[in-house]
Order: C-alpha cells, then structure tokens, then sequence
C-alpha cells in the first residue's frame, strides 16, 4: 500500500470492451484544478462499467503517480501538486460510502503511518479497499506520534492487523521502532508494512513486519 507514485502498476481502465483513457482523464482535470471536471471523469468511467475498485487502483491512483512524478522530476510546481491531492482527497470521499459492505465483519485492521511520514492518501485509499472486503478499518492518517499508534492499538476491538504505510526513506528507522511497539502491545497481531520505502519481504521482515507492496497483496495476505 504505497503512496500516489508507487500504489499500483500502471494500467489503465478497461469498461465494457472498450478501453478509455480515463486516468489521463483525470489526471488532466486534477491538474487544471477542475473538481466538478474531475468528478465528471469518475461518473463518466462508473457508468461505463468501472467497478469503484477499478477507480481506486486503474484511475485515481496511476493518475497520482504520474502527478507525483512530474512535481519530482520538477515539471510540477508544489502548488498544483498540492492541488491537485485535495481535488484527490474530496473525490475519494464522495466514492467512500460505496465501499460499505452489510453483513458481519472480518475483524478490525488499524491503519496510519509513522511519525514524519505525511502521505496520507495511499492510507486513505487502502482504508475502503480492505473495507470493501468486509473489515471494519480504523485510519489513523499520517505523521502520528508512537505513543498514539500504540494506544489505538490497545484500545481497538477485534484486532485482525496493523498496517504501516512508509513512503520516505528517511521513516524507516522510526517505522521499525513503531512496529517494535505494536508487536510488544499487542502481541500474536499481524503487522504489515508497505509504501514506497518498503521494497521487498527482506525490508519488511528487517522492520518486523510482514510486506505488501500493494492494495492488492493486503487484501490478499489477510483473505
């Protein structure tokens, strides 16, 4: 579960057997600062037969990547980058609610990241996905102080798992303390570490933790 520039592979949105561009689309309209337009791709490509699943993973979060990329590469000023992220934030909490499912939970997975890693996004995005497969998820956001990670640990029912998101090299080592932490809270809890920082099972089992280099291989390491 990685940030905007590493989430998924690049692919773009199949509907129907047609095959539109729709994160060029979208990127296009974060970009120009259009949130009605933005918003516009997102109906365009659901009533075309886009799944919220596939707007999540073949939309929106390639469209980030590419967005992330430019603003490294230094194409993209920070400003419309920034920009861009909120238009981001707000179509995926119109889409959030869809990822409601009735019946009886899996369990809880706590999710967040560690102190000084403020990429949100992937967490916000991971959140409905895994809640789109029938658990209850608790988001904690980013840059949240050990102490407090550690609390929601020990104060949230049904514990399934904890997932970490590290995007920034530079959290690495306050993210191994982190999952120290959770392991000695609540011990026998899966603990799973991904983002872009995290490259391989060996990073991960180096931080304690088990590795998902994606949305994807969550759901399916916890499934």
């Amino acid at each position: 579960f990685s940030s905007g520039t590493r989430f998924v592979p690049e692919t773009t949105a199949e509907t129907g057997s047609s095959r539109a561009p729709w994160s060029e689309r979208l990127e296009a309209r974060l970009l120009a600062g259009d949130g009605r337009g933005a918003w516009g791709v997102i109906e365009a490509a659901m009533a075309a037969g886009a799944s919220t699943e596939t707007v999540y993973l073949d939309i929106v979060a390639p469209a980030l990547r590419r967005i992330g990329a430019k603003w490294a590469a230094g194409e993209l000023d920070i400003a419309s980058e920034h920009r861009a992220t909120g238009i981001a934030f707000r179509l995926i909490g119109r889409l959030g609610p869809r990822f409601a499912r009735p019946g009886r939970s899996k369990g809880s997975i706590l999710i967040g990241t560690p102190p000084g890693e403020r990429h949100s996004m992937p967490v916000a995005i991971l959140a409905d996905l895994l809640r789109n497969e029938g658990y209850e998820v608790f988001d904690l956001g980013a840059d949240l102080p050990v102490e407090a990670f550690v609390q929601a640990v020990r104060t949230t029912p049904d514990l399934s798992a904890v997932g970490v998101s590290v995007t920034s090299a530079d959290c690495l080592g306050v993210a191994a303390e982190l999952v120290q932490a959770i392991h000695e809270a609540a011990p026998g809890v899966r603990v799973v570490v991904g983002g872009h920082a995290v490259t391989s099972d060996a990073d991960a089992a180096a931080l304690g933790a088990e590795w998902a280099p994606d949305a994807k291989s969550m759901v399916q390491l916890l499934g």
